[in-house]
């Protein structure tokens, strides 16, 4: 089934976060500048963001390579969702500078923003019945032209992510019908038939069972494309990522290998939590915490 080039954009659109990153006429085609080739790099370079009193980033700067998975860690409220949303473009810069490959970001045509940037963030509202199917090839809307049918490659492209992550056998299905995990790995297939040279991922463990948490990000860091997810769990964290970046309060405080940067000292800095932290026989972290207590309880009974 073809669906009205209008309701694939607004969809594509409203997956991709909100964010604009495929802009082109549906009912006439415009020309756009192609940088060519694959992104090597995004530089982000004392990047500020406020909004109203609040202070979200703070002169944060990193360098986020193509062939690496970059894990963004830290306590809730610290910036992360808010820099992946100036990545992605749903966010104007006020001030600071992000450029891929020194071309500044703004300056990137949308169109090939979208065909170069994958996009899975937190919440996947969608406002009509598609089937998984219709889900996944919408991940192909930034290589068309107004009308242009679907191809064979577009199929096949569509049939290989469904068979990545597990959900070939449900291509017929309603979407709305999935549960949230089984969403989760539907977007994850529409945004690898985008074919992105970087995957921008908000939590996408979300919804997920160890199982399919485990197996989401094995077919994540075997794709040989450049990886920057905002994370919560350490453990993962430690298993999957190249490197990792710590931020708090607005700014990244921390940069290195899981191996190299998670230890209890920084977990009990930067969560205010106690633990202990060991690791597995290659070297991997472990990290197990431990109760809090309630602030101002010894644990004592009186």
């Amino acid at each position: 089934m073809l669906l009205p080039a209008a309701i694939c954009q607004s969809v594509f659109d409203s997956l991709n976060g909100g964010a604009a990153l495929y802009e082109t006429s549906l009912w006439f085609e415009s020309e756009f500048w192609w940088l060519g080739g694959r992104y090597e790099r995004i530089i982000v370079k004392n990047l500020n963001y406020r909004a109203g009193n609040n202070q979200i980033l703070n002169d944060l700067s990193l360098t986020i390579p193509a062939d690496k998975f970059v894990g963004l860690m830290g306590p809730n409220g610290c910036g992360k969702s808010t820099l992946l949303k100036h990545l992605y473009r749903v966010l104007p810069i006020q001030q600071g500078e992000i450029t891929f490959d020194g071309t500044p970001l703004a300056a990137i045509p949308l169109r090939e923003a979208a065909q170069q940037i994958g996009v899975m963030g937190q919440f996947h509202a969608v406002n009509f019945d598609f089937t998984v199917w219709q889900i996944v090839m919408m991940g192909r809307t930034p290589y068309k032209k107004g009308f242009d049918d679907d191809t064979e490659e577009d199929a096949q492209l569509a049939m290989e992510a469904l068979r990545k992550v597990g959900m070939w056998d449900r291509a017929k299905r309603s979407f709305a019908s999935l549960s949230g995990g089984e969403q989760q790995r539907v977007m994850l297939a529409r945004v690898l038939c985008q074919q992105p040279s970087y995957l921008i991922l908000d939590e996408p463990t979300n919804h997920l069972d160890i199982t399919y948490q485990l197996e989401l990000l094995e077919v994540i860091k075997g794709l040989g494309v450049g990886v920057i997810a905002a994370l919560h769990d350490l453990n993962l964290a430690s298993l999957f990522c190249d490197e990792i970046f710590i931020m708090k309060k607005g700014q990244m405080v921390k940069h290195g290998t899981p191996s190299k940067l998670i230890n209890e000292d920084l977990i009990r800095d930067v969560y205010a939590v106690k633990s202990v932290v060991s690791a597995h026989d290659d070297g991997t972290p472990i990290v197990t915490y431990r109760r809090q207590g309630l602030s101002g309880n010894s644990g004592e009974s009186p």
